[in-house]
């Protein structure tokens, strides 16, 4: 078990960040907001909170909530133009200074790919550092399903894709940021948890990270120390 000061450091001498996405580096859950904007938001939002909190299997409430939303491709295209997502403070500072430290930066997402890459491209991270699921629809636009062969389908996928990443690049400290369960459970093989309170707090997070904070400001004070 790594004690505070050693996840401090991992963090300072990282080679690669990996950040979660919903109620991470944005303020919201997508596939929340997607239900709202489809008109199936309550149901979907009581899913999503048994997902986080690790009581149903992350592909299983994947399916359920997405066969109830039902979205279509112009739906997803609307709710990005009419409610982009909404990035958390300081996350842009944050990802700003780990690029000039030479640290790459990706994003893990059980969300879905067009909205992270929304994200992505307005904090200057390449697409090829995206990971997320990606939603499938008929010619005409309707709802086909999502490609379950993606990692991060699965409830274990982070750790997945943290495992491919550190054998392609060859990285040695890897921090995974996040603040649900699916984030945590990444940890091994990232070498560092931290978890992320500024959005909203789970407890069973809270309680087992070594480093839990709720701004990025307290992240970027520990990079003033390199």
């Amino acid at each position: 078990m790594t004690t505070l000061s050693q996840t401090k450091e991992i963090f300072r001498r990282a080679d690669a960040v990996c950040f979660d996405v919903d109620s991470t580096v944005i303020r919201e859950e997508g596939i929340d907001e997607l239900a709202k904007f489809c008109g199936v938001g309550d149901a979907v939002t009581e899913m999503t909170r048994k997902a986080m909190g690790g009581s149903v299997s992350f592909k299983t409430a994947l399916t359920e909530r997405l066969s109830i939303i039902r979205c279509s491709r112009e739906q997803v295209n609307k709710l990005i133009t009419d409610h982009p997502p909404q990035l958390t403070a300081g996350i842009k500072e944050l990802v700003d200074t780990l690029h000039q430290h030479n640290v790459k930066v990706f994003l893990i997402s059980g969300g879905f790919r067009c909205i992270v890459e929304h994200v992505a491209t307005q904090l200057n991270i390449p697409l090829h550092h995206v990971y997320a699921n990606r939603l499938k629809f008929y010619f005409n636009g309707e709802y086909a399903g999502f490609d379950e062969t993606q990692p991060t389908a699965e409830s274990n996928g982070k750790g997945k894709v943290i495992s491919m990443l550190k054998e392609k690049h060859g990285f040695k400290n890897v921090v995974m940021i996040g603040d649900g369960a699916t984030d945590l459970e990444a940890c091994p093989p990232a070498n560092a948890f931290i978890g992320f309170g500024g959005n909203v707090i789970r407890q069973q997070v809270k309680e087992r990270s070594v480093w839990y904070v709720t701004s990025f400001g307290e992240l970027l004070k520990e990079l003033e120390k390199i």
